[in-house]
């Protein structure tokens, strides 16, 4: 089952309802693409599997970081959440480094 890495969207089960009344159950699959980002902080590229509303959430924020930052941790993979730490961690390395000068 594909799951968006960012935004944990995933696959929906639905009801079709006929004109009688009679329901069939169906899959609505979210639209998940695999995209490489360039995270400004760490300095390299990132491959994560996202959606497409996830992708233009990115682009209308204007970065990657700013959209992990942003993002609730239980919505997070395990491997965007230490992606998430990693930016964190240098951060705060370079707020400690600005205060010192």
């Amino acid at each position: 089952m594909a799951i968006c890495e960012l935004s944990g969207k995933k696959t929906r089960v639905k009801n079709l309802v006929s004109h009688s009344n009679i329901k069939t159950k169906s899959r609505s699959f979210a639209n998940i693409q695999s995209k490489r980002f360039f995270s400004s902080q760490l300095k390299k590229s990132l491959q994560f599997k996202v959606s497409t509303h996830a992708i233009r959430h990115i682009d209308k924020l204007g970065s990657f970081d700013i959209f992990i930052m942003k993002q609730k941790n239980n919505l997070l993979s395990s491997r965007a959440l230490k992606v998430k730490k990693e930016i964190l961690k240098k951060t705060q390395k370079r707020g400690s480094n600005e205060t010192k000068n």
